[in-house]
């Protein structure tokens, strides 16, 4: 049997709801399940490659289909990653762990059932910190164990069939089990943001969940606000983006609150999201841990960790986001607010030192990154970017040399994200180096100042917001490569006299 923490191994209490009470207030509960296949070049038992994309079934073994015959040998590598997560989530690391199989039978498991562990992980007990809206909250994490992937099944659209690709079988993973500790899809979402960063920062997941590489499950149930007894839980999968687990989560809470409110039962079932339509689609029942008959893998010993072991990875471990928050608010005097966002996505908070190394004007390449950079991605990675680190720093110091204006510097910026390219070379191509010639600038604005006689008299007259007005032309007449501080200082000098 496994822990009663364990999400996976509570009983779904039922409690009465046919009293209809239509002002009853719920209180949601979540936990996660969360799937990361481990950055090892080769599987979690043979020695086969976990490259992806390879031609179907071109990446299997005897031992990784479960021939008659052939024996498991466990991955070090794989062992080394998961003492690594436990550490980074502030969890015990067992001393001995276990191998178990769990039987069920689908067309993607060629053994007919999956080596995973059961009531002997390799982690336990664990918690990380989130923050929704300001509010911080310790999310409890029950168990993660190691374990193997699946196949895939790809189905064709055109016939009726379905084709099974075994190149995954056998891909190492974790498998994180979150306590039930999640009020709200966005508390979810956010578990689920700082599990991705943290496997990201130890480098032991890639995170992609357009491949699958990084996919969760999630149980949600809902139970009278001050009752202490879970509802009936559903099982949401097929989930491949931050923002489908927070729509399939808002769905299924309005979903199970109507049949509360209509004095129904949630029956208990496995539900697919599908995003087409906006809504969860029934999959099979939900399973439970004795229908997967758990017991003992008779070909893999048990697991055995010395101390000396963890406090070998220990010292091999890299920063992690919450170090690097407070760093960047300490080194870079960045607010908590903009350091929290530059270093939720390790490419981008990697993308960001380096273009203050080269420009060495953090808060300038920290507004410049959060804005103008993150609004051309589109949503996109910063890891495919056009324009490299570097290139944004030569950029920006184009703009502390008072070579382009900030306005200039938008439009090459622009035009750098659409072609790549250097930005000095786009400035002396389109000719847009900054005017900062004082007596070429004093020409303009007295010009634009004998034009507009009407409206330096109303500035003289105490009309302030007519600056603006004069600094718009003296723009307009120069295409925006004026200097605006020499701008501003001429009009001052000129208009007080």
């Amino acid at each position: 049997m496994l822990p009663v923490r364990c999400w996976n191994g509570l009983h779904a209490c039922t409690v009465n709801y046919k009293k209809r009470i239509n002002d009853m207030d719920f209180e949601t509960v979540i936990g996660l399940e969360i799937h990361a296949q481990l950055k090892t070049e080769s599987k979690i038992f043979c020695g086969c490659s976990t490259r992806f994309g390879e031609p179907p079934n071109t990446q299997t073994c005897p031992t990784c289909l479960g021939l008659p015959g052939t024996l498991p040998v466990l991955n070090r590598r794989v062992v080394d990653f998961a003492i690594r997560v436990g550490l980074a989530t502030n969890a015990e690391i067992k001393a001995v762990s276990q191998f178990a199989r769990k039987n069920y039978f689908y067309p993607d498991l060629p053994k007919g059932y999956q080596t995973s562990q059961f009531d002997k992980p390799i982690i336990e007990r664990g918690s990380v910190e989130i923050e929704v809206e300001g509010e911080k909250k310790t999310v409890g994490i029950t168990r993660i164990h190691m374990e193997e992937d699946a196949g895939k099944l790809i189905h064709d659209e055109r016939e009726p069939y379905s084709y099974v690709d075994l190149n995954r079988t056998g891909t190492p993973l974790l498998e994180i089990v979150s306590e039930p500790d999640m009020r709200s899809p966005e508390e979810a979402v956010a578990y689920l943001k700082k599990i991705h960063a943290i496997l990201r920062y130890l480098d032991v997941c890639d995170g992609n969940m357009q491949e699958g590489s990084f996919r969760c499950d999630a149980n949600i149930s809902l139970r009278p606000r001050g009752e202490r007894a879970f509802g009936t839980r559903t099982e949401l999968k097929n989930m491949n983006s931050f923002r489908n687990v927070q729509a399939a989560l808002e769905f299924e809470v309005r979903r199970q609150r109507d049949i509360l409110l209509e004095g129904d039962k949630v029956i208990q079932e496995t539900l697919l999201w599908n995003p087409d339509t906006g809504r969860t689609e029934p999959m099979r029942g939900k399973e439970d841990a004795h229908d997967y008959r758990y017991f003992p893998c008779p070909d893999l010993v048990p697991v055995v960790i010395a101390p000396e072991w963890v406090q070998a990875v220990r010292q091999s471990m890299p920063e992690l986001p919450d170090e690097r928050r407070t760093r960047f608010m300490t080194q870079f005097t960045l607010n908590e607010v903009d350091a929290s966002l530059l270093i939720e996505d390790k490419d981008l908070a990697d993308y960001y030192e380096k273009t203050v190394a080269r420009c060495g004007n953090a808060k300038r390449a920290a507004n410049w990154i959060m804005t103008e950079l993150l609004r051309e991605l589109k949503g996109g990675s910063v890891a495919s970017c056009k324009v490299t680190a570097d290139q944004l720093g030569d950029l920006l110091l184009l703009i502390e040399s008072g070579t382009i204006s900030g306005k200039i510097a938008k439009s090459v910026f622009t035009e750098m994200m659409a072609r790549g390219g250097d930005a000095k070379q786009i400035v002396t191509e389109q000719n847009l180096v900054q005017v900062s010639d004082e007596d070429e600038l004093l020409t303009v604005i007295r010009t634009i100042l004998q034009e507009h006689t009407g409206q330096v008299e109303e500035y003289r007259g105490g009309k302030q917001k007519v600056f603006g007005f004069f600094v718009g032309q003296v723009m307009r007449q120069t295409k925006g490569k004026a200097n605006p501080q020499l701008v501003n200082e001429i009009l001052a000098r000129e208009l007080s006299g």
